[in-house]
């Protein structure tokens, strides 16, 4: 017979091992923030997660210390602890393609792009083609494109094609023009133009769609190429603590190998899919695919394809971006609309009545005003109100615009970076009136919109802060111009911290279990080694990821 003294103790046991609560691991004297329900700024010490990886909850180090006792620590020392960051918009295989092509970014001028291709000719002379790009006319102050024979004139054997930085031109050598075809009587493809000169003979230069008579000449990715590069950028994407990416344009092959590393757990950044377009790859997976139709989770949130990336215009340096009155600096043109009004409607409600996200590139404001009236003629059942319908950059829209946004419930999708790139020539290209509606955060901010922020990828660097520090100073790395540029537009720093992280998870239908660390949602954070909302605006860029987790592992440590 058990003593009545025994079992007292055993049930006073139990009560007092109750109260210590199980978590798998415990991060002790952490700098943590996060943001609440409300969007209020939170401070924490301590961060408790179980073994599947979710929130348990967040506090001081001697509350979380004595709730889970048990638990193993990780004692951070002070550093600071921040969300995971996400980026709304970027091209993930195309950054890890990027990464061993020739890139311009850094040549300040015609001479040293062409020195740059001549030691990239050197140095790969088993590549049938040479590919690359991110040039910028303007930073070279040309005052025009750049030309096939001034490739030419270094490299004229093979063929060489160059996307501008924008990804929106493309700089061909004349050995490419002819692989490609084209010929002073080949026409501008729809939502394309191939640049000519007073002959008529194409100078190098092709805008938008007609990029693609180069591209579909190109040599094919194989299998091999595209786990090469796709390995390259997610080792890239983790070390600046970007732990969810919304990919802008997802392939049939790339969708199969994000569902492979995802349940094989080596998709180490989570990933947003956008289908790109409305064509065979968009009837396959809406009809026949999981569901069918969107596919909202696969592998623990680890990838998602539930959104169409459809495109409305090109972009502004390279002046294809559709403008309702002429540009400022070349009154001969107004851009290019890459499809009619009818045939964007006819997109749009395609991709939405099969229950899909819509996002829309749209860069100028009657490529802007196109995809807002598209979006308003859809029925309730297919509205963003339920499907949080997205305009991708949302560069330049008309003033009287802007409001439609919010009353039709569309997010603007924007990258701070891209109004410090494009700073030295927006304005020249729409004039001071027109720029009062473009890169206009404040603007949406004041009526409500919620901002998701990204940054472009490969055309901008991923670095989210980087981004962070363009919303908030609107300034170069050398706090050029002196107040910012437009800085009536800029954000705070919160809101900055916002738009990269919960509501780029509300872009994503992902606020209920990303975006913030509370309890029950993943625990997707980083380490790094500064106090975001401490330091000045002018040290956030400098900001290092020290450590990233996607679901309580640890997936990088600097």
């Amino acid at each position: 017979m058990i003593h009545k003294k025994v079992i007292a103790l055993v049930f006073i046991s139990a009560q007092i091992s109750c109260l210590v609560a199980h978590a798998d691991t415990l991060f002790v004297d952490a700098n943590g923030y996060t943001l609440d329900v409300s969007n209020k700024l939170l401070h924490f010490q301590a961060m408790a997660i179980d073994d599947a990886g979710r929130v348990l909850a967040t506090g001081s180090n001697a509350q979380m210390k004595k709730k889970y006792a048990t638990a193993t620590q990780f004692n951070l020392a002070g550093k600071t602890l921040l969300p995971g960051l996400i980026d709304a918009h970027g091209h993930i295989i195309e950054l890890g393609f990027a990464e061993n092509q020739l890139g311009l970014r850094a040549t300040n001028n015609l001479h040293e792009a062409q020195q740059a291709i001549a030691v990239y000719t050197v140095k790969y002379p088993q590549h049938q083609w040479l590919l690359g790009g991110e040039w910028n006319q303007e930073i070279w102050k040309l005052g025009r494109f750049p030309t096939a024979h001034e490739i030419d004139s270094v490299v004229a054997d093979r063929p060489v094609w160059l996307r501008r930085v924008d990804g929106h031109a493309g700089w061909a050598n004349t050995k490419a023009l002819l692989a490609a075809g084209i010929t002073p009587t080949t026409p501008d493809p729809v939502g394309g133009k191939i640049e000519r000169d007073a002959n008529g003979d194409a100078t190098g230069i092709l805008v938008d769609e007609a990029m693609s008579l180069i591209d579909r000449v190109l040599p094919a990715q194989n299998d091999t190429e595209r786990r090469s590069a796709l390995d390259a950028a997610l080792s890239q994407m983790r070390q600046v603590g970007l732990t969810t990416v919304h990919d802008a344009g997802v392939s049939a092959e790339m969708d199969q190998l994000y569902r492979e590393y995802a349940t094989q757990g080596k998709l180490t950044t989570r990933v947003y899919g956008m289908i790109s377009g409305v064509d065979k790859f968009f009837d396959e997976v809406s009809a026949n695919g999981p569901g069918p139709g969107p596919l909202t989770s696969w592998a623990d949130d680890k990838y998602a394809l539930r959104a169409v990336k459809l495109y409305s215009d090109g972009a502004l340096g390279s002046r294809g971006a559709a403008l309702l009155q002429p540009y400022s600096d070349a009154p001969q043109t107004k851009g290019l609309l890459f499809s009619s009004d009818e045939a964007m409607r006819s997109m749009v409600a395609k991709a939405a009545l099969k229950g899909y996200q819509v996002n829309v590139h749209a860069i100028g404001d009657a490529g802007n005003r196109q995809v807002i009236q598209s979006f308003a003629q859809l029925p309730a059942s297919a509205d963003a109100s339920k499907l949080r319908h997205r305009i991708e950059h949302a560069q330049v829209l008309a003033l009287s615009d802007i409001p439609q946004v919010a009353k039709l419930n569309l997010i603007p999708s924007m990258q701070p970076t891209h109004a410090t790139s494009d700073m030295n020539m927006a304005e020249d290209r729409v004039g001071k009136e027109r720029i009062k509606g473009a890169y206009a955060w404040r603007t949406f901010l004041k009526q409500g919109s919620k901002i998701a922020c990204g940054s472009d990828f490969p055309v901008e660097n991923p670095n989210p802060f980087w981004g962070i520090y363009a919303a908030v100073s609107r300034q170069d790395f050398t706090q050029k111009p002196d107040q910012g540029w437009h800085p009536e537009q800029g954000m705070t720093v919160i809101e900055a911290f916002r738009c990269f992280t919960i509501d780029a998870a509300y872009a994503g239908h992902q606020e209920k279990f990303l975006g913030t660390l509370e309890k029950g949602k993943w625990a997707d954070f980083i380490v790094v080694d500064q106090d975001l909302f401490k330091i000045p605006v002018k040290d956030i860029y400098k900001t290092s990821v020290l450590q990233t987790w996607q679901a309580g592992r640890q997936v990088y440590k600097k």
